[in-house]
């Protein structure tokens, strides 16, 4: 079923905002403030969903499968962004993560609204970026009901790979046969209809736990720390650096030294550090380990 799109809670319009129009600068930033904290509430609302996304989405990476986000307008833009990040704090290859855009990299900067209509559009995508039934499919349409959005999770489902929605309508509005529904209701938006609000807000907010989640589960974190993070310029160098020494207690040239003889690689660094043992023979703990450095450390222990 499927509210007519007047009716959706994306398109409603706020009373808290019916004078913004007359509202001072610092008013609007008040209201702003104000509506925010709904996004932190659908957060929390969407936690069991958001957390059995994460283990289904571990679990095919970890299968040799990958990620996919795929959306219109803001919500593609998103997806993309997000995917765009993994590689350089998670140091996974490009082709791991990646978001599809309805209009592809033009549309990233020029709007072309236009395509999201296209159900067929959204199948050609899946068919386009090879996806199978080991992958993963994150579809993303605020207003739950973008029919290229519909067509690539159709698409995907029929291939027999995970399916999992995020829309900011309640699921009464909007249904949808997928393996994780994830709904993040945060009311109608301060400008009506302009989802790239508080809609785009939530929905960053719940990109940033799927992937930083899985990534954490797959073992490129370790405490806190990006261990995998992909030393290509000054400023993650010199975080790595820190990394180094924060989680080793040595002196910043013996971290330089250490990240250089691991040929740049902070997890295999502290592997070498932790076990003594040579970046060859480290290279194969971690590797019959997963890359997962703590339970490789942890297997070295009497």
């Amino acid at each position: 079923m499927t509210a007519s799109r007047g009716h959706l809670l994306t398109e409603q319009t706020n009373p808290n905002s019916a004078q913004l129009d007359q509202l001072s600068s610092l008013e609007i930033v008040d209201l702003f403030n104000e509506e925010d904290n709904r996004t932190i509430e659908a957060i929390h609302n969407a936690r069991t969903e958001l957390a059995q996304a994460i283990d289904r989405i571990t679990l095919a990476l970890r299968s040799g499968g990958r990620l996919f986000y795929i959306g219109a307008g803001t919500s593609g833009r998103l997806g993309v962004l997000d995917a765009s990040e993994c590689p350089p704090t998670f140091c996974t290859p490009p082709e791991l993560v990646q978001g599809i855009n309805a209009g592809g990299l033009p549309a990233l900067v020029k709007s072309s609204e236009g395509l999201e209509d296209s159900v067929q559009g959204g199948a050609e995508a899946v068919v386009d970026y090879g996806i199978a039934a080991k992958d993963v499919l994150v579809g993303i349409a605020a207003g739950g009901t973008t029919p290229y959005v519909h067509g690539a999770l159709a698409a995907a489902r029929s291939l027999g790979a995970t399916t999992i929605f995020m829309a900011c309508v309640p699921k009464d509005q909007v249904t949808i046969a997928v393996d994780v529904d994830i709904r993040l209701p945060v009311g109608p938006e301060i400008l009506a209809g302009s989802t790239r609000l508080k809609s785009g807000t939530v929905t960053k907010m719940a990109l940033n736990i799927l992937s930083t989640g899985t990534m954490v589960r797959l073992g490129k974190v370790y405490g806190n720390r990006m261990i995998d993070v992909a030393v290509t310029n000054i400023k993650l160098h010199d975080r790595a650096l820190r990394i180094l020494c924060d989680l080793t207690g040595i002196d910043r040239p013996a971290a330089d030294q250490l990240l250089t003889q691991s040929g740049q690689s902070v997890k295999l660094a502290l592997a070498m550090h932790w076990s003594g043992k040579s970046a060859a023979d480290c290279a194969v703990l971690l590797a019959n380990h997963d890359g997962n450095l703590r339970v490789a450390i942890d297997s070295l222990k009497p």
